[in-house]
């Protein structure tokens, strides 16, 4: 009788995790799509299979079995992507070291937060989940994909997505540990903890590499070196099999980490906010470095203050690879807003605005083979609005992930809402308050007060 109980809960848990992990079947019809990498299509159906996009085209007939979302005078988009968040994840600092690249963001997935679905009703199927900035080199990051819904954190989890890692510049890895009297407390021993970071990354594969070699020696017995799995990390990053994703502000900085990487040998680089990418950007466009940034965002901290809404406008134009991202659960819920604001500042075109949410960010975390754009082969990651997505009027309708609905507006569950009353006044004052936080350091506050006694706003 166990064995039957036993079998029959193997079963269910078998099924779930399957129905989970769907990827969906379904035939989007009439709508205009915006292929963001092909043009804009009129009257256009998409069909998708098995969580992919089969078929674009006119009149395509409905396979048996799949389901039809008609589209008709809606906009249908790739889904958006977010390449700078930390939803998702139940920590974001590990602030105890200036080095931490031996933690790792995936390792506490929570998917029943609630911004997720939240970030879904934005259109957005893709979140870059970061470490925080307390950090010269903090942790390891996680690409994750909104299937919210599921309850196995695994199935969050966009699997083969290349590694990442958070750096940071400035005032935050200085203020942190600055503070507590541990290097570095300047912008120049910022660079000098990188630098020294990546010394010791190169000796430890080093003594691996001699130690492999030596061991093919007949007769060999020595000790293996031991394994530390911070410089590990560091080591696949000197290798080329981790991106550096950094926190930065200032032009000098981004000149710095290009020197500190050009002498390590290290060709993947994206820059988070750079406010001052402006600055430089043919030097960041010549190197191949990328850069994610604020629309509008500045002001908040000292080294913030010399920005411009322009910035994005200034680096895409300059050849450099630029998404837009939100670091705030609020802001990633229209991100379309944001990239619509590069038109007014900048004049981009409806693609090169479109692009910053979408094809860019997924070149930035190396996905753009799989999402970015309505593409045959591509997964189906895809946002329908009732007007164009870049303009203010617009409302997101539907957000598909792997061909599967996750957000139906039309049918949004009312205990979806539990949190949020639409007749609520808004206090102005605490929103402005709120706008000045800095997502990266969240947590490490408390962490060093609590735990050293430092107060990070002396």
């Amino acid at each position: 009788m166990k064995k039957i109980i036993l079998m029959i809960c193997l079963s269910i848990f078998i099924n779930e995790i399957k129905a989970q992990s769907q990827q969906g079947n379904m035939l989007i019809k009439n709508g205009t799509v915006l292929t963001v990498t092909k043009g804009t299509l009129e009257a256009t159906d998409v069909l998708v299979r098995n969580g992919k996009i089969a078929q674009i085209g006119k009149n395509i007939s409905a396979p048996s079995g799949f389901s039809v979302v008609d589209a008709t005078g809606m906009f249908v988009m790739p889904g958006i992507i977010d390449a700078h968040s930390h939803a998702g994840i139940d920590a974001i600092n590990e602030a105890t070291s200036p080095v931490t690249s031996e933690v790792f963001t995936g390792d506490a997935i929570n998917p029943f937060q609630m911004s997720l679905y939240r970030a879904l009703a934005g259109g957005v199927t893709t979140i870059h989940a970061m470490h925080g900035s307390a950090n010269a080199i903090g942790g390891q990051c996680e690409t994750l994909k909104l299937r919210y819904g599921v309850k196995d954190p695994e199935q969050l989890r966009m699997e083969g997505a290349p590694r990442t890692i958070k750096f940071a510049l400035g005032e935050n890895p200085t203020r942190v540990h600055g503070g507590s009297g541990i290097v570095p407390r300047t912008r120049m021993g910022v660079e000098f903890v990188i630098r020294q970071a990546f010394s010791q990354a190169k000796e430890y594969m080093t003594q691996w590499d001699n130690y492999n070699k030596q061991k093919q020696q007949k007769g060999f017995r020595g000790m293996p070196p031991a394994y530390n799995a911070r410089l590990e990390t560091l080591a696949e990053i000197l290798k080329g099999n981790i991106w550096i994703h950094c926190h930065s502000y200032r032009a000098d900085e981004l000149q710095m980490l290009l020197k500190v990487c050009k002498d390590f040998g290290i060709k993947k680089i994206v820059f988070q906010h750079v406010n001052e990418g402006f600055k430089v950007a043919p030097e960041l466009a010549a190197y191949g470095a990328m850069a994610s940034v604020f629309s509008d965002w500045w002001a908040y901290k000292l080294e913030v203050y010399y920005s411009t809404a322009y910035n994005a406008a200034i680096l895409t134009k300059n050849g450099v690879v630029t998404s837009i991202n939100s670091d705030d659960a609020e802001l990633m819920r229209h991100l379309y807003h944001e990239a619509a604001k590069t038109q007014k500042y900048g004049a981009l075109t409806d693609e090169e605005a479109l692009s910053l949410i979408t094809i860019n960010p997924a070149k930035q975390l190396g996905i753009d083979n799989r999402v970015g754009s309505i593409e045959v082969g591509k997964e189906a990651d895809i946002a329908i609005f009732n007007n164009h997505p870049l303009s203010i009027y617009t409302v997101p309708m539907m957000t598909i992930v792997d061909g599967v609905v996750r957000f139906d507006r039309e049918k949004d569950p009312a205990d979806m809402r539990i949190y949020v009353d639409p007749k609520q006044d808004l206090d102005a004052v605490s929103l402005q308050e709120d706008y000045q936080v800095d997502r990266c350091m969240e947590g490490a506050e408390f962490m060093f007060e609590n735990i050293f006694g430092a107060n990070l706003e002396e």
